[in-house]
């Protein structure tokens, strides 16, 4: 991991609510941004801001999510998911995350990761595979 990972490094990114991202079961007049959606591209976006201070053979990975859903955001608007290190303890990383429509902040979060070594978590990965399957 590289140094300029710290507390303060931020990330912004804009994402259109397309149908994939919204709720169905309050039928197609009601489509707003689903909860599982906007935590998916929180944690999609902290694990950009993460990998762009990594060495080679060095990925993150999720260990806990904690998202506030404040406001719906309909079919087709952009959202703003901000996420930024609050925290950096040797290999665990804190984020917090913010969501914002055009109107107002629809979602607010934490997001815990840890830097892996991919070459000892494929070791890992295979070894259990392995006990899973006998």
């Amino acid at each position: 991991m590289q140094q300029g990972l710290i507390a303060g490094v931020e990330r912004r990114e804009r994402i259109t609510v397309d149908r994939g991202r919204t709720i169905a079961f309050l039928g197609d007049e009601n489509r707003v941004y689903s909860t599982p959606a906007m935590v998916n591209d929180i944690e999609y976006a902290c694990y950009r801001l993460i990998e762009e201070h990594l060495e080679p053979g060095e990925s993150s990975l999720g260990t806990h999510v904690s998202v506030d859903h404040l406001g719906p955001t309909p079919l087709g608007a952009e959202v703003t998911v901000l996420v930024r290190v609050s925290e950096v303890e040797g290999r665990k990383i804190t984020l917090d995350a913010e969501v914002s429509d055009s109107v107002e902040l629809v979602g607010r979060g934490r997001h815990l990761r840890f830097v892996i070594d991919i070459g000892r978590h494929e070791k890992r990965l295979k070894a259990k595979i392995n006990l899973l399957s006998r």
